[in-house]
């Protein structure tokens, strides 16, 4: 069972690539657009970036569902943004993020942590901006670009991240996460067995 994010910034393919995953492995899929608030929507179409207190709100709901399909034993991708730390604390452990210090948090050991894989979509703000013009029907601003890269905080240590580079097809991205996901789970396998004897 594995609960996994694909973040990024807006335009890097998240629900795209996310929705591919889910139809090739037959998990779950959520997009975390389909979950704001309509006064979050109306923000972002007027080109207004949403500040924390508009994402909390929208965070702690998008943790429930993560977890809600944990409880069912069922493997899930969610595609969203998630550009800050904080962010995917949230995501992780739900409000108590909000309130927690960031080492009382990591102190609470990778069993949250490890529970969420998360999937950074990476590119250039060019190339990601070359595809937020061809897009149609998309309540993201193209201003609001810099603002999202201003505001990105990429995983790190202790985080459970892979990276993955925009410069390839939606198919060999796909394929890419595919392979850490079969290695992460051969790895997990081998710790496993190394602590049982």
């Amino acid at each position: 069972m594995v609960l996994l994010v694909v973040m990024g910034v807006s335009g890097s393919g998240k629900s795209t690539v996310g929705s591919h995953l889910a139809t090739k492995l037959g998990w779950k899929f959520y997009d975390a657009d389909d979950y704001h608030p309509t006064e979050n929507t109306k923000k972002m179409a007027q080109g207004i970036p949403l500040n924390d207190q508009d994402r909390i709100p929208w965070l702690c709901k998008l943790h429930d569902i993560l977890m809600r399909e944990e409880s069912a034993g069922q493997s899930v991708i969610l595609a969203c943004s998630a550009l800050k730390k904080m962010y995917r604390r949230i995501l992780v452990s739900g409000g108590d993020a909000v309130y927690s210090k960031s080492n009382q948090l990591e102190e609470q050991g990778d069993s949250a942590t490890g529970k969420v894989l998360f999937i950074l979509l990476d590119g250039s703000m060019e190339l990601i901006a070359s595809r937020l013009e061809k897009r149609r029907g998309h309540f993201m601003a193209p201003e609001l670009l810099q603002s999202q890269f201003d505001t990105l905080e990429p995983p790190s240590a202790p985080e459970n991240f892979i990276t993955v580079s925009l410069e390839k097809s939606v198919s060999e991205i796909v394929s890419e996460i595919e392979k850490s996901l079969h290695l992460e789970k051969c790895f997990s396998r081998a710790v496993s067995e190394l602590n049982a004897h």
